[in-house]
């Protein structure tokens, strides 16, 4: 293959690594409860959430947005460790990887604490040298101040030779702002507009983004 094995690969957090939806999406119904809105399906939810709360919740409500986000954090909180659960492949991709020697880091739009919680509860922590979410980094991604933050005090640079891992438009974004390679991880096609903001690579699962890493040398 043309493509050379990466020096780093940063994963998105939520429904890359993890299955978070059940919860993200009853956090978010009650805080449109709260709000006097009328909360979403599941598949609502699935179709919007992409940026963090910063970004987003102003959209949404408005004057009201800081109070929104109280909301919502404060009910994700009270329940994600009992809800949130590994996908399937991640931890066998993660061991490759790192026996490799690859640098691993998080990029992700929740909130740096929830994402560092989740890891070291699933016990995923140890294979990262950064987790960086909502905001860690002067700006959320798909900036690209949160990628050079997943990098920081590593030697690496963002260019082609890092690898940005997630499961939406906003992360193949965020690899493109970053001049990083885009693999989109899902069975869908990624809602983005222009065609140089395609990913790199699309799979279906975790499992078919190892096998491809395996074919070109990287890992064992």
């Amino acid at each position: 293959m043309s493509l050379a094995p990466p020096h780093a690969v940063l994963f998105d957090w939520d429904n890359t690594l993890v299955d978070s939806w059940e919860v993200i999406h009853a956090a978010l119904c009650d805080t449109f409860l709260a709000m006097d809105h009328e909360p979403w399906t599941l598949d609502q939810t699935k179709a919007w959430v992409r940026r963090s709360t910063r970004e987003s919740f102003p959209q949404l409500f408005a004057q009201r947005a800081a109070e929104a986000s109280r909301v919502f954090y404060d009910s994700y909180g009270a329940q994600h460790l009992d809800d949130i659960r590994t996908l399937p492949g991640a931890l066998e991709t993660l061991e490759s990887l790192a026996g490799s020697g690859v640098y691993l880091a998080v990029v992700s739009s929740k909130n740096g604490s929830f994402v560092r919680s989740e890891a070291a509860h699933l016990g995923l922590d140890g294979y990262f040298a950064r987790m960086v979410g909502a905001a860690d980094a002067p700006e959320d991604k798909p900036s690209p101040a949160a990628i050079a933050a997943a990098l920081e005090g590593s030697p690496i640079e963002p260019g082609e030779h890092v690898w940005y891992v997630g499961d939406t438009d906003i992360d193949v974004v965020c690899a493109r702002n970053s001049g990083c390679k885009s693999m989109f991880i899902g069975s869908t096609e990624p809602l983005v507009e222009e065609p140089a903001e395609q990913p790199d690579h699309k799979f279906s699962d975790l499992g078919a983004f190892l096998a491809f890493v395996r074919d070109i040398g990287n890992a064992i």
